[in-house]
């Protein structure tokens, strides 16, 4: 096989995309409490190797290939990936492991922490199985809501180039689900000691997202105009949502913030991703103002409706990615002079489509992940202690504190715990 310039684009891609999971632990290790720090990075690490293997010995085939019903793919047609040894398709099955890897990565910020370590390492390989999988089968893999699907031919084709459905509605989802299940943090809504504890963490983490969010969205262009095209947009859609961002919270809160700009920032990367290719870059702008001022909005709904989604992946994953999927039922672009959005007089059709896919998105997503998490929580639990939860997750999932200095890493107050009080280990050393 020759190494063409397609093939090397791909592999930065996925070297891109794969970057943008330790990113995401940066921007969410910093948006939790100290005492929680290295648990929240570590959750987003973990989904790396429990991915990668998952993907490699049955994930890549279940999203693709061989259906079955239209749900997904046949787990053993390509299991272990030795079929596809010495041939091309194994730089894209590299390409399709890290979507599935950020994914699930994405949860993790709704039960942010309160969540037991062990717990989301089983929860994690299950999910990915079946939901992932068979939801990427579905959208991408000519399965329900492909063009050649039940839905997707009834429907009309839904548009989703990157993932706004299979990444983002999914993730978002899955996140309010666990954060239902899992229930509220102590003290949540009245406890200052819940903000973000290091916002420069934060904003380094939206910088590697967005880096890597050309290789997300850009990895698939099939021309050089495309990838131009979906360059551009990538750039301008989460600047866009980066000032609405900022300017509803200088009317709403009178100070905009640095928390709010790299949240924009997001808002925008997760609305662009399903239309990156499909809408101009006018129409790119477009759709960052307006993802960017809903979702600065709907992370406040938390605290209206009750459900303690700690870093607000239902009010920028969810709802950014609504926003995404359903605009381009108004600003995608006509193909070949012919259809398109509404507002190019495509008619209602292009509409339908993306909002059946988010629909069906939805409810899938919602059951299985329902039945995986309380199958979880019901069997070894997928909640810390009150205790634990008070002295801190890094402290009892993994005997570790990010930060040795003045306090910080036990909120302010030191707490013995057996395997992190290793004083009277060195001082036996120390005789020896």
């Amino acid at each position: 096989m020759d190494l063409s310039a397609g093939h090397v684009w791909v592999m930065i891609s996925a070297a891109l995309v794969l970057l943008m999971t330790p990113g995401l632990a940066f921007f969410y290790g910093g948006m939790t409490r100290a005492k929680a720090a290295l648990n929240m990075m570590m959750m987003s690490f973990i989904s790396i190797g429990l991915v990668a293997v998952v993907w490699v010995l049955w994930g890549y085939s279940m999203s693709g290939g061989e259906g079955i019903g239209q749900l997904f793919g046949n787990p053993f047609a390509a299991f272990g990936m030795q079929s596809l040894l010495n041939t091309e398709d194994l730089i894209g099955a590299g390409y399709g492991a890290t979507f599935a890897i950020i994914t699930v990565a994405l949860i993790s910020g709704a039960i942010a922490d309160r969540a037991k370590f062990g717990a989301w390492a089983v929860f994690v390989p299950v999910w990915v199985t079946l939901v992932y999988c068979p939801l990427a089968f579905m959208v991408w893999g000519g399965g329900l809501l492909s063009a050649e699907g039940a839905v997707g031919s009834w429907a009309g084709e839904a548009i989703d180039f990157a993932g706004g459905t299979v990444v983002h509605i999914n993730a978002g989802i899955a996140g309010l689900i666990l954060a239902l299940i899992l229930g509220k943090r102590k003290g949540f809504g009245k406890d200052p000691a819940q903000r973000p504890h290091n916002i420069p963490f934060v904003m380094l983490g939206a910088a590697l997202l967005w880096f890597g969010w050309f290789g997300f969205n850009g990895g698939a262009a099939g021309t050089a105009e495309e990838a131009g095209l979906i360059w551009v947009n990538t750039m301008v859609a989460p600047g866009a949502a980066m000032l609405a961002w900022l300017v509803v919270e200088r009317i709403r809160d009178g100070r905009p913030t640095s928390l709010g700009a790299a949240s924009g920032v997001v808002a925008g990367l997760v609305a662009i991703t399903p239309a990156c290719a499909n809408v101009s870059p006018v129409g790119a702008i477009g759709l960052g103002i307006v993802a960017g001022a809903l979702a600065a909005l709907a992370v406040g709904l938390k605290y209206k409706f009750g459900y303690d989604d700690s870093l607000d992946v239902v009010g920028v994953h969810l709802v950014a990615g609504l926003v995404g999927t359903l605009a381009l039922g108004f600003v995608a672009l006509p193909l070949d002079g012919a259809g398109g959005g509404l507002l190019y007089g495509g008619g209602p059709g292009q509409l339908g489509a993306q909002t059946v896919a988010a629909v069906v998105s939805v409810v899938f997503t919602a059951i299985m992940t329902s039945v995986i998490g309380l199958a979880v929580h019901k069997t070894i639990g997928f909640r810390v202690t009150e205790d634990q939860e008070v002295i801190g997750v890094d402290l009892t999932q993994h005997a570790e504190t990010a930060y040795e200095f003045g306090g910080l890493g036990t909120g302010g107050t030191f707490v013995p715990h057996p395997a992190t009080d290793r004083s009277a280990h060195i001082k036996e050393e120390v005789k020896a």
